[in-house]
């Protein structure tokens, strides 16, 4: 399963993007994910990139199967926060015969933040080689509770 450990750098933006966010400043889409934490029972954070396409909320995995995603998938359900909104959800894992137009998607949004975990695609990739790379980015459907 592909993924990669985000760097000291990443560290540190994370934190201040995860900082803005958390006092309701949203870096384009930026949300607070909160979900427990299969091991430790424990709430996890970390910020993430909320997208929508054709009326439906999207969660993206840049860097691939992530501690995050490994929780979401055993928790079955999380939150969404920006400032002082919570929303509450459960996560529809995306199969990967469909993920091509949400990464493309990412991609447009995102590419200049993220593009380096995306090893040489972009938001103009053929659809063969975006749907090859498609297991290696979990993807999921917000559905709010």
């Amino acid at each position: 399963m592909r993924y990669l450990a985000p760097k000291r750098s990443a560290h540190a933006f994370n934190a201040a993007a995860k900082w803005l966010t958390a006092r309701g400043i949203s870096l384009l889409g930026s949300r607070v994910l909160a979900v427990r934490g299969r091991k430790s029972g424990e709430v996890r954070t970390t910020v993430v990139n909320l997208f929508t396409h054709e009326g439906e909320q999207y969660l993206l995995a840049p860097r691939g199967h992530t501690q995050w995603v490994r929780n979401l998938r055993a928790a079955g359900e999380g939150e969404l926060r920006l400032g002082r909104r919570v929303q509450h959800f459960t996560p529809v894992e995306i199969a990967d015969a469909q993920k091509s137009p949400l990464i493309r998607i990412y991609l447009r949004k995102w590419a200049w933040e993220v593009g380096e975990f995306f090893d040489g695609l972009t938001k103009d990739s053929p659809e063969a080689d975006i749907a090859a790379a498609a297991p290696g980015f979990p993807v999921f459907r917000i559905v709010r509770d």
